[in-house]
């Protein structure tokens, strides 16, 4: 990148640290959020069959122009969800960035390792984060993974040893899913480079409630709540 676009971003470190309360580092995080997993296309960024594209080219969107390289390192760095990968190009070595899961658009090529029945990683249950207000409609029809490529599961509950992603921090509803029931089905799980669980679900994009082991109320208190 030449010193010029280096220069505006580096001048973007010396703008007020919070803008409509929110922090300029979640402002970027977010911002990259969209484009590397939904919105690069519409962008017009150029996202390769595996997730990743040029940063140079990410800070030369208007969208990005107040930012740095070194303001997108320090966010990668410091995701306490590990959202983001960045590596040097195989050929050229320049620096190239993708979201490691969460994405809405085709890609090809996450590096995503299978799970399979009987392996020393296949977790006898992981659990999807929602909210309560689902909970009627995810009772009886399951979960869906919507718009996105896959439903995302985490290992555990947020705070619990070892789990740094997988669901929102304000989720209040914990679905537990009976892993190995769903595998012994057909259901494809794929673990992520952070750790995420992830499954495409059924032939219709759904973990249906028959794979549910069972189902936590987190907030105010956590309590049970009945599956039928």
């Amino acid at each position: 990148m030449d010193r010029d676009k280096r220069g505006r971003g580096g001048g973007g470190r010396g703008m007020r640290r919070k803008h409509g309360g929110e922090d300029r580092d979640v402002r970027l995080s977010k911002s990259m959020s969209y484009a590397l997993r939904h919105g690069a296309n519409k962008m017009g960024l150029h996202m390769g069959t595996d997730g990743f594209l040029f940063v140079e080219e990410l800070l030369a969107h208007p969208q990005f122009h107040p930012y740095s390289v070194e303001d997108v390192e320090k966010v990668v760095a410091t995701n306490d969800k590990q959202r983001f990968k960045l590596r040097s190009h195989p050929e050229d070595g320049r620096l190239q960035i993708r979201a490691n899961q969460g994405h809405s658009v085709q890609v090809g090529d996450l590096e995503l390792k299978p799970v399979l029945t009987g392996s020393p990683d296949c977790p006898a249950e992981a659990v999807h984060g929602s909210y309560l207000s689902k909970w009627s409609s995810i009772q009886h029809q399951g979960l869906s993974r919507m718009k996105r490529t896959h439903i995302h599961l985490a290992s555990g509950l947020p705070g619990e040893d070892g789990v740094i992603s997988g669901m929102r921090k304000d989720c209040d509803l914990a679905v537990f899913i009976d892993v190995p029931k769903a595998l012994a089905d057909g259901i494809e799980f794929f673990r992520s480079e952070n750790d995420v669980l992830l499954t495409a679900g059924d032939a219709e994009g759904k973990l249906l409630p028959k794979y549910f082991s069972r189902a936590l109320r987190l907030r105010p208190t956590r309590s049970i709540l009945p599956l039928q």
